[in-house]
């Protein structure tokens, strides 16, 4: 494709098809909700890029992303995740994941889906941003802000505005991409 892509694309072919592909298409199945949500809190401090070599590594590490038997990981879990290279052996990243784990299913059975939960910060639709280079898009906003607070106050961890923000751009619940990119115009049509 030649076609003109976000800046932060570059050229790695793992990044490019991530962009090309995933980053801003509304999801709405949550499992893949919760892989995100796993995956933004293991960024942070590293690059995204870090994280999407080691997503394989994940799903095999963390049963696909299952949040049920995720909830139910023990301390020689715990032990034996930190032990492995390929993901990030971060104690209190590995911690969050089950604690997040347990979180993320307390909110399905309140709402009846976290999709339900989550869309709520947006209205349950994305938000259409028209921003014309990579250093108009924000790290976070009043919207990551609230989102934050209020996975904070369920108890979740990892879910600071900018990992907030930054989840809500990877699961279309903003369209950040730039305006001359050739998935905004395609982004903008898709109303999740």
């Amino acid at each position: 494709m030649n076609e003109q892509r976000c800046a932060w694309a570059g050229d790695d072919t793992l990044y490019r098809h991530y962009h090309d592909t995933e980053w801003g298409v509304p999801l709405h199945d949550d499992s893949q909700l919760f892989e995100f949500l796993i995956l933004e809190g293991a960024q942070a401090g590293l690059s995204w890029i870090t994280i999407l070599r080691k997503r394989n590594n994940y799903r095999v590490a963390f049963d696909d992303f299952d949040a049920a038997r995720i909830a139910a990981y023990d301390a020689n879990k715990i032990e034996s995740l930190l032990e492995d290279a390929g993901i990030v052996r971060n104690r209190l990243k590995v911690a969050a994941a089950v604690t997040n784990a347990q979180k993320f299913l307390a909110v399905q059975d309140e709402f009846g889906s976290f999709d339900k939960f989550i869309w709520q910060f947006v209205e349950g639709k994305p938000i259409q941003n028209k921003w014309r280079s990579q250093e108009h898009v924000p790290a976070s906003t009043p919207g990551s802000d609230t989102m934050s607070k209020e996975l904070k106050r369920r108890g979740f961890k990892f879910v600071g505005t900018m990992i907030c923000y930054a989840y809500m751009q990877a699961v279309g619940m903003v369209n950040d991409h730039t305006v001359n990119c050739f998935r905004y115009a395609e982004l903008l049509d898709d109303k999740g």
